[in-house]
C-alpha cells in the first residue's frame, strides 16, 4: 500500500496562491486544510486533505 502524498507548506501556499500569513489567518478561523505536524516540527498537508478542502470550498461557493 502506497503512503499518502504529503505536501510541504510552501508547496501548498504556491498551489493556493496565498501568503503564509493569509494561510495562518484562515487556519486560526478554522477554514484551512488540515495540517499534520511531524515529530521534527515540520508541517505537512496530505494531498487527499487538500483536495477534499478544495472540493468543500467549491461546494460552499455554489
Amino acid at each position: 500500500m502506497a503512503r499518502p502524498q504529503m505536501l510541504k507548506l510552501p508547496e501548498v501556499l504556491t498551489e493556493l496562491g496565498m501568503s503564509r500569513a493569509a494561510f495562518y489567518r484562515m487556519r486560526a478561523r478554522g477554514q484551512a486544510p488540515r495540517l499534520q505536524k511531524l515529530p521534527n516540527g515540520q508541517l505537512r498537508v496530505r494531498r487527499a486533505d487538500l483536495d477534499a478542502w478544495w472540493e468543500h470550498c467549491e461546494q460552499q461557493a455554489a
